[in-house]
């Protein structure tokens, strides 16, 4: 017998072990207790029956949760496969489709209707990949895994409020294995944070209503301190021998360290054009009185980004350097050759 099978065997039978599994609950206990937790919580008796009764227990999420890939990525593999250029001629064409909508919403929020495209683009592929499994099992489902139980039951009781507010039936509450949903990909918390009735009809429907989705993609940046007078960043050139000290630090601990980090590396482009930092064609940085981070998505040998306050906004949207690049990269794809 191989030494992991004995240890994992006694790990198996150890009394401390089976006190544990014997004291968790079934998951039709847990979500007995989460009705009764609903009903404390103000929602009505037969509102909780109806939405949290027949709640199946989905193992392919909790797999999902458990075995998400891990593999070796770079930005300049990363953004061919995320931005092709099918996808910027789509985003192009879907601007010049919904420019009146899109121009509409852009001035009504003060977002650039570019990034609007970009996010909506990059989430979903323009709404047609949304996912289909159903919130509210999904949720319970990893509420109950156990592992970021405070954080699924928040997104639980934010996913009744949606249902009981009427923004859209039980059977069509459907998204990603996590709770990301709709055509912008919000949890359920950031439904309720930034979610937007863009055509006054009483609901905000991310799920089919292009008014909607556009106008919470547009809240959601303004209410994270958008700027519409700037753009996200630049890519930009290192002279030979530029000190690292001078590129923001990558290892912060959640996103107060990281803005930390982005204030304490910030400069002006004045300061940044004194350093050496150029254009990528060589050219001296814009005139202009704009402060900037300089970023390193992968390190000292791969790209460089001046990233300018939006980019702030962006990585609260999703704190990864790859993704906002790929969203800034998009929106500058979109606006240029102007349309």
């Amino acid at each position: 017998m191989k030494l992991k099978t004995i240890i994992a065997g006694l790990i198996l039978s150890s009394p401390i072990f089976t006190s544990f599994a014997a004291d968790k609950p079934s998951f039709e206990q847990y979500v007995k207790g989460l009705k009764k937790e609903a009903i404390e919580k103000g929602f009505e008796p037969e509102f909780v029956e109806t939405h949290l009764s027949n709640l199946k227990y989905l193992k392919r999420v909790v797999k999902a949760d458990k075995n998400q890939p891990e593999f070796v990525e770079t930005l300049d593999t990363y953004l061919p496969k995320r931005v092709p250029e099918w996808k910027v001629k789509r985003a192009r064409d879907a601007y010049v489709e919904n420019r009146e909508l899109l121009e509409k919403i852009a001035a009504e929020y003060g977002v650039q209707a570019r990034f609007i495209v970009s996010l909506w683009a990059l989430e979903t592929n323009f709404g047609r990949i949304q996912g289909k499994m159903p919130i509210i099992d999904s949720i319970t489902t990893l509420s109950y895994d156990g592992r970021r139980e405070a954080f699924f039951k928040k997104q639980l009781w934010a996913s009744l409020q949606i249902l009981d507010e009427g923004h859209i039936s039980k059977e069509k509450f459907v998204g990603s294995w996590a709770g990301a949903m709709g055509q912008c990909q919000f949890i359920p918390t950031s439904f309720l944070a930034y979610a937007a009735d863009g055509d006054k009809d009483g609901k905000k429907d991310i799920w089919t209503n292009k008014t909607d989705v556009f106008a919470s993609i547009a809240n959601y940046l303004k209410q994270e301190g958008w700027d519409n007078n700037k753009t996200w960043g630049r890519q930009v050139m290192l002279p030979e021998g530029f000190d690292s000290k001078n590129i923001m630090a990558k290892n912060s601990k959640g996103r107060r360290g990281w803005l930390n980090n982005f204030k304490d590396n910030e400069r002006s482009l004045k300061e940044w054009r004194a350093l050496g930092v150029t254009r990528m064609d060589g050219k001296p940085l814009p005139d202009v009185d704009i402060t900037a981070a300089l970023i390193m998505p992968d390190d000292a040998k791969g790209r460089m980004y001046l990233a300018y306050d939006n980019y702030k906004s962006l990585m609260h949207w999703n704190r990864s350097y790859y993704f906002v690049t790929s969203v800034g990269y998009l929106a500058d794809r979109i606006g240029y050759p102007k349309l």
